[in-house]
């Protein structure tokens, strides 16, 4: 038992001291709640090779994580993500080989798979220009509060690539619809913020600047909530894609009845039967 205990203790660690090199990141005092800010807001926020590979990194690490319990993904400089770095990306790919071509494509794709995969839910605020990779980012989270300044394009095709791109074949029809996401990824135009809360896109539109303080509510609350529970949640909101109905209704109850394990579960119980709110620990 010392021998596991010893290699959970390995596996598990606080990220809320986490260096970032290649973007901003802050917990919260309680390192319950942690900001991810793309930071080159002279550029518009674009990915570089090294931001990619990091924040692909961040993400699976988040899964060992003893502390962040919800995180929220923001652009500086009034913008989210204009994509990848045309100078520092999409030139030099121009010259690399098929296998380091793939090798790319496979690594940003694995960033979503990161995103998906990690038990925290992940808030997107969403200002400006939300481009390119910088929309899979935004897509990839679980829910995405915009502003009326947000547009967000996945213009792949505007530099003569197909709009399957990070899975944005498989996520966007699933968010808005197939017609809507057909057009968008076939044209490379731009979504309005009125379009993207008309579609589903968005789960709220605020003001300029309020809009990344109405992400951190929101991550704050999950936070507070019952977070093993919210884990298993966006476990099964990502499997189930892959199940017929009876399938599914057997995965949540095998999920429900772990979740009622939980002291969480009891600490609801117990703190409705004393008329009171209550206290989640997320164990």
């Amino acid at each position: 038992m010392d021998q596991q205990a010893h290699t959970m203790a390995h596996h598990t660690k606080s990220y809320a001291s986490y260096e970032a090199r290649h973007f901003l990141w802050q917990a919260s005092e309680d390192g319950k709640v942690a900001t991810i800010t793309l930071n080159r807001p002279e550029r518009k926020n674009p990915l570089t090779f090294d931001s990619y590979a990091e924040l692909r990194d961040l993400f699976r690490g988040l899964q060992y994580a003893t502390d962040i319990k919800t995180v929220v993904v923001t652009g500086a400089g009034g913008n989210f993500c204009s994509g990848g770095d045309v100078h520092e990306i999409i030139g030099p790919l121009t010259r690399m080989t098929m296998p380091e071509m793939l090798a790319f494509t496979q690594m940003t794709g694995d960033l979503v798979k990161a995103m998906r995969n990690c038990p925290q839910p992940i808030v997107a605020a969403v200002d400006g220009i939300c481009a390119g990779a910088g929309a899979m980012i935004a897509l990839a989270s679980d829910m995405r509060l915009g502003t009326q300044a947000a547009r967000t394009a996945f213009l792949f095709t505007r530099v003569g690539l197909a709009g399957a791109d990070m899975g944005a074949c498989s996520l966007l029809p699933r968010m808005i619809g197939q017609g809507r996401a057909s057009e968008l990824l076939y044209t490379g135009r731009s979504m309005s913020a009125d379009e993207g809360m008309a579609w589903g896109f968005f789960n709220s539109l605020h003001e300029g600047p309020a809009v990344l303080e109405a992400a951190q509510d929101l991550a704050r609350k999950l936070a507070d909530g019952p977070t093993f529970a919210h884990g298993m949640t966006k476990k099964l909101l990502r499997e189930e894609w892959d199940m017929g109905l009876d399938q599914a209704i057997e995965a949540e109850a095998n999920a429900q009845a772990i979740c009622m394990q939980t002291q969480d579960f009891r600490r609801a119980y117990e703190a409705f039967a004393a008329k009171r709110a209550p206290r989640f620990e997320g164990d």
